[in-house]
């Protein structure tokens, strides 16, 4: 196996610097890393290096960026998401690459990257994508808690370095005791144009997301039965949808019923938005809400404040600068905590709102701009193979 020191950071048909990025899959029903991953390496790519992405192909894949190389399953259950062919042209393509840099946990996907470096010797960097936090490592089947350390952990291990998009996913990845150099970079989001939304008098709070039980949905229907009457002039809106890879899951199902049962009233399920029905629905709403239980971005927040709507979010996702920016309120988990958030929101005029909104708007702007982000990620790349001497600030040796 060759050093790190000898390895070559250019491919082999010339001097840029190769990137390879590995995902277990690309398709919307994946959500966050759908949009974060490839944005990424569009990112590094707009710097002059090369990316190549590899995915796995659960499903159809419309308009697939020119970078991207989608794996067929093998056999076995497609949870396990197992592709030979993955795993061969990874170690085929890690032959001529500066580092390989793998984003998911749970999956055979997951591990091919690990082999890869060790038969080429080049460097590993983990984007766990909320995979260590408490909540998802205590949640889960039977197969996830020995796959960890029979599997995943020896194959994580070798990492040379992590990348965490929070600080609180740089807590998560200490707390399991992993000593390896973390980059603690956000992801990223693109600016879409101003606009307003026409609620013909109508006041809107918006919960977008996956429709999972870490999202905390269950805390907010339950929190706006208590709410409900107080604030007639509200409605809440609901869009997404529980597609998982392997087809819905039922949890939307269950959400609708718990509204009945609770007796909701003003409570819209829309399903699953994208593009520019997803920014007319941001734009409509005066206040969007994440009560998750665990996040290690949420991607959902930043894409809102974006949009110029403030927000609403738990403790279990990383946002505590929401107030700090007057760009919205940070929570505890439960529901008791969003009766008494809710209840202060709900009551704030139009105008304030709306000046929480810009304040958001310009915080995205400043601080999670893509074309930063990507050089940021580049410079990470680029001192952990030695062509840059000075570390990043962004990586953390504590």
């Amino acid at each position: 196996m060759n050093s790190l020191e000898s390895r070559p950071a250019a491919d082999s048909s010339g001097d840029r610097f190769r990137v390879l990025q590995v995902v277990p899959a690309i398709t919307r029903q994946s959500s966050g890393p759908s949009y974060s991953v490839v944005r990424l390496c569009e990112s590094i790519l707009a710097t002059g290096a090369d990316v190549r992405l590899g995915a796995l192909d659960w499903s159809p894949i419309s308009d697939p960026p020119e970078f991207l190389h989608a794996f067929p399953l093998g056999v076995g259950p497609r949870r396990l998401g197992r592709s030979p062919k993955m795993r061969a042209w990874l170690i085929d393509q890690a032959a001529s690459a500066a580092v390989i840099h793998n984003h998911g946990t749970w999956q055979m996907n997951s591990i091919y990257p690990t082999d890869a470096a060790k038969r080429t010797g080049i460097p590993l960097i983990t984007s766990p994508r909320g995979s260590y936090s408490e909540w998802a490592m205590n949640s889960g089947s039977v197969f996830k808690r020995l796959f960890w350390p029979l599997v995943q952990n020896p194959a994580v291990q070798h990492s040379s370095l992590f990348h965490a998009t929070s600080d609180k996913e740089y807590e998560d990845i200490r707390r399991l005791g992993f000593k390896q150099p973390v980059a603690v970079i956000p992801n990223g989001i693109d600016m879409p144009p101003h606009v307003t939304g026409d609620n013909f008098g109508r006041r809107e709070l918006l919960f977008l997301g996956r429709v999972h039980k870490v999202k905390g949905l269950d805390l907010l229907l339950s929190a706006w039965q208590r709410v409900q009457s107080e604030f007639a002039d509200w409605d809440l809106v609901v869009a997404g949808s529980d597609d998982g890879y392997h087809g819905p899951s039922g949890y939307l199902d269950e959400m609708r019923h718990l509204a009945d049962t609770l007796q909701l009233q003003r409570v819209r399920f829309l399903g699953e938005v994208h593009g520019e029905q997803k920014r007319t629905v941001f734009a409509s709403a005066e206040l969007f809400v994440l009560p998750s239980h665990s996040e290690n971005f949420g991607i959902a927040v930043a894409e809102a404040l974006s949009c110029g709507t403030p927000a609403i979010v738990s403790h279990g996702a990383p946002w505590a600068d929401l107030e700090d920016h007057r760009a919205g309120w940070h929570i505890p988990i439960g529901v008791d905590p969003l009766v008494e958030c809710l209840q202060a929101a709900l009551s704030c005029s139009p105008t304030r709102l709306e000046v929480m909104g810009q304040a958001g708007r310009e915080w995205m702007r400043q601080d999670f701009a893509w074309p930063v982000l990507g050089r940021r990620m580049l410079n990470v790349y680029r001192w952990l193979t030695g062509e840059a001497e000075q570390r990043p600030n962004c990586v953390r040796m504590d």
